[in-house]
């Protein structure tokens, strides 16, 4: 068991302190426990944490962390954490010693079991340190592979002390297991300089920053239908994208269409709208729509929406027609680019459908508050504005029947 208080002892003669945060038995997989003290990490990789070492067991070549080696594969190891002022005398009983420098990469270090499963802070100080490790037993630990009870079979001993960064040392060497980590640590290539490290998070900022813009891109496409807007297309206000539900073509059809064909589109999306709910022929919306074509200002009570809603309740002869509502095609769910294409200037294919899901009977729509807006839109000043925003609010009108609307319309702004 881990004692849980920090023992602080010490040496009147000689002026020393040490610090015992860590005192017990510890629990080891993979013959491994590590020192880890950046927050934003997992710990440290076993290859970075040995790069460039000519010595095992104790890996500190991955900044703010350390990779302990054991020899038990699996079980509790006793396991002893120091802190002391001055370097430590090395007690003859260790079989093994290596000395790394370390330095933490934050205000909280801590000694981590495997897979983070406990954890026991160190108290260290963001300064930088020499580490002495320690161990006593490896071999006939490793030999046994997995201890789940009887007498403990290796021990370990962990040391801090204030000291700037030099070489890491061999001190003690006795056991083949040892000799193995020593050899797979010489094996390892140097790590990456600083200027090294710097250029390879500059590059990786850069990937991902170009990733995110290409999604950022890909998801534009595909809720315009998979073709980028013109800015004078994303200035339109309001209804676009309802349009772009149902006919993403269309809209940047009527983009490209000049302000003759964009104003003949909203004028017959207006009238179309009206003949659908069977208004064309009352009097004052005939006017209104005699207006549109004639490019007059709209008459009242067009020329103010709460008058229009009023006059729409007022009036008892208009027709009371509904309509099921228009649901628009179904069409494939946004699948951000895959990594492999990243880069590649490959455009985004998007596959359309034209199958509709059955219209819910239970949901009818006025048509006569859907059509009378399109008039409204259809006066609208800009042309491209008016021409979409008619539209939509036809398709509205037309409700279930909106596909043979957007047929006319498409014929109208492509004539064959």
């Amino acid at each position: 068991m881990m004692s849980a208080p920090t023992v602080t002892l010490r040496n009147m003669a000689h002026g020393t302190e040490m610090r015992t945060v860590v005192d017990g038995e510890v629990f080891v997989h993979y013959g491994q426990i590590y020192v880890n003290s950046d927050p934003d990490s997992f710990g440290p990789e076993l290859k970075a944490a040995f790069a460039g070492q000519s010595v095992g067991l104790c890996g500190g070549a991955d900044p703010g962390a350390l990779w302990l080696v054991t020899g038990l594969h699996t079980g509790n190891v006793g396991f002893t954490v120091e802190v002391h002022d001055q370097p430590p005398l090395l007690d003859p009983a260790w079989e093994e010693a290596v000395e790394v420098s370390f330095r933490p990469a934050s205000g909280r270090s801590l000694l981590v079991q495997w897979a983070g499963s406990a954890a026991w802070e160190l108290g260290l100080d963001e300064i930088d340190y020499r580490v002495r490790y320690c161990a006593q037993g490896m071999e006939g630990a490793r030999l046994k592979d997995t201890r789940t009870h009887g007498p403990q079979l290796d021990r370990y001993l962990l040391q801090f002390w204030p000291a700037p960064p030099e070489p890491e040392r061999l001190l003690r060497r006795t056991s083949s297991v040892a000799e193995y980590w020593h050899e797979f640590a010489r094996k390892q290539p140097p790590p990456p300089t600083a200027a090294e490290r710097a250029e390879a998070e500059r590059v990786a900022r850069e990937t991902q920053e170009q990733a995110d813009e290409q999604a950022r891109t890909a998801r534009e496409e595909w809720k315009w239908g998979g073709k980028l807007p013109s800015e004078r297309l994303r200035q339109v206000s309001g209804c676009v994208e309802s349009l772009l539900r149902f006919d993403p073509e269309l809209v940047h059809a009527l983009d490209a269409a000049g302000p003759a064909a964009q104003r003949s589109v909203a004028l017959l999306a207006a009238r179309r709208a009206c003949e659908a709910a069977g208004l064309a022929g009352v009097g004052w919306i005939a006017a209104a729509l005699d207006a549109l074509e004639a490019g007059d200002a709209l008459p009242p009570p067009f020329d103010d929406r709460d008058r229009l809603h009023r006059a729409i309740r007022a009036d008892p002869d208009l027709p009371r027609q509904t309509v099921g509502r228009a649901i628009p095609p179904q069409r494939p769910a946004f699948q951000p680019p895959l990594p492999s294409r990243a880069g590649r200037g490959e455009p985004l294919r998007l596959s359309t459908s034209s199958r509709r899901p059955a219209p819910a009977p239970a949901i009818r729509i006025s048509q006569r508050h859907m059509a009378l807006p399109a008039v409204v839109h259809a006066a609208e000043a800009d042309p491209l504005e008016a021409a979409v925003k008619a539209v939509s609010a036809a398709v509205s009108a037309y409700g279930e029947n909106y596909p043979a609307l957007l047929a006319e319309v498409r014929a109208t702004v492509r004539p064959e």
